[in-house]
């Protein structure tokens, strides 16, 4: 008989073998609690204007760690979400900025907006060549 119980920590390490992928887990989100609280403050038209008015004043309100900080005004939405930042949150940003989710979207590849938008409408990315970190894609 096999032994069904699976190691909850090498499971989860799995996801980080995807490669372009930051899967959200529960570690993540705890990491990253303030900084998707900052960008849901963003729902809010006074809390946007402010934001805008002063970027750092308004992020010195939070308790954000420096570096997720200076990411935020760098719009490093790849570092963001290796500091727990969930995309559906950092959304708020994006409308902040006036950026479509699409577009938002495409600056966390290696692709142009047009190229991203095109391989979107011509399916997606393809699977091939896309599997493991570890296995050298």
């Amino acid at each position: 008989m096999t032994d069904a119980r699976v190691n909850i920590h090498e499971y989860l390490a799995e996801f980080d073998d995807i490669p372009g992928t930051r899967v959200f887990t529960a570690a993540r989100a705890r990491k990253g609690y303030w900084i998707n609280q900052f960008a849901m403050s963003l729902m809010k038209a006074e809390n946007r204007e402010r934001f805008k008015a002063d970027e750092r004043a308004y992020l010195d309100e939070w308790t954000i760690s420096d570096e997720a900080k200076a990411a935020i005004l760098a719009r490093d939405y790849n570092r963001l979400l290796d500091l727990g930042g969930n995309v559906y949150f950092l959304s708020k940003l994006f409308s902040t900025d006036g950026l479509p989710f699409a577009e938002a979207v495409s600056t966390m590849t290696d692709m142009t907006w047009p190229e991203y938008r095109q391989m979107m409408l011509d399916g997606g990315r393809s699977p091939e060549g896309n599997r493991s970190i570890k296995g050298k894609y």
